[in-house]
């Protein structure tokens, strides 16, 4: 009977050494880029204190369901290089807002972000330009209004053609 092992040098106690700590290395060299990318990625904090904003929920939450009922509509658009807000009531007839003021940001990232104030034009529409880069943003939009709470609207825009909004 012929010996069946491989000639060459035999796999010590060094070799499987060498096989974990390169394993271990991987993991952690991933973890450590994750991380990092991780931190340079954070946008910030949504809310101040998350306990408060979950007691403000429900408030705001009945004020939306009252304005849906009431048939309040709002919509925001991005026309000719400028931020369009229209707010209209059951009856179809623009809502005189005492101020509209929004603030679009980026889904991941800070680059761009800001706020600006909407003003209202002859037509019942707000509006203001701004130059947005392509691609998909996030508006907030807060409109006060006399003797109301505040109308809050949130939109997701795309601009330009590259990305498919249906997917977004």
């Amino acid at each position: 009977m012929q010996d069946q092992t491989a000639p060459g040098r035999p796999f010590t106690g060094w070799h499987m050494l060498a096989i974990i700590v390169a394993f271990f290395a991987v993991i952690i060299g991933v973890n450590l880029w994750m991380a990092i990318s991780a931190a340079r990625t954070w946008t910030g904090l949504e809310v101040e204190n998350s306990y408060v904003a979950s007691q403000e929920f429900n408030e705001k939450l009945k004020v939306a369901h009252a304005r849906d009922a009431a048939g309040w509509k709002g919509g925001l658009a991005y026309e000719g290089g400028a931020l369009v807000f229209t707010l209209n009531g059951a009856d179809g007839a623009p809502v005189d807002a005492t101020t509209v003021e929004v603030e679009v940001h980026r889904p991941i990232g800070v680059e761009g972000d800001r706020t600006i104030i909407l003003q209202r034009r002859p037509d019942g529409t707000y509006g203001a330009p701004i130059a947005l880069d392509p691609g998909v943003w996030i508006a907030a939009i807060r409109a006060s209004l006399p003797d109301a709470p505040d109308y809050e609207h949130h939109a997701r825009l795309v601009i330009g053609g590259a990305i498919d909004p249906g997917k977004h």
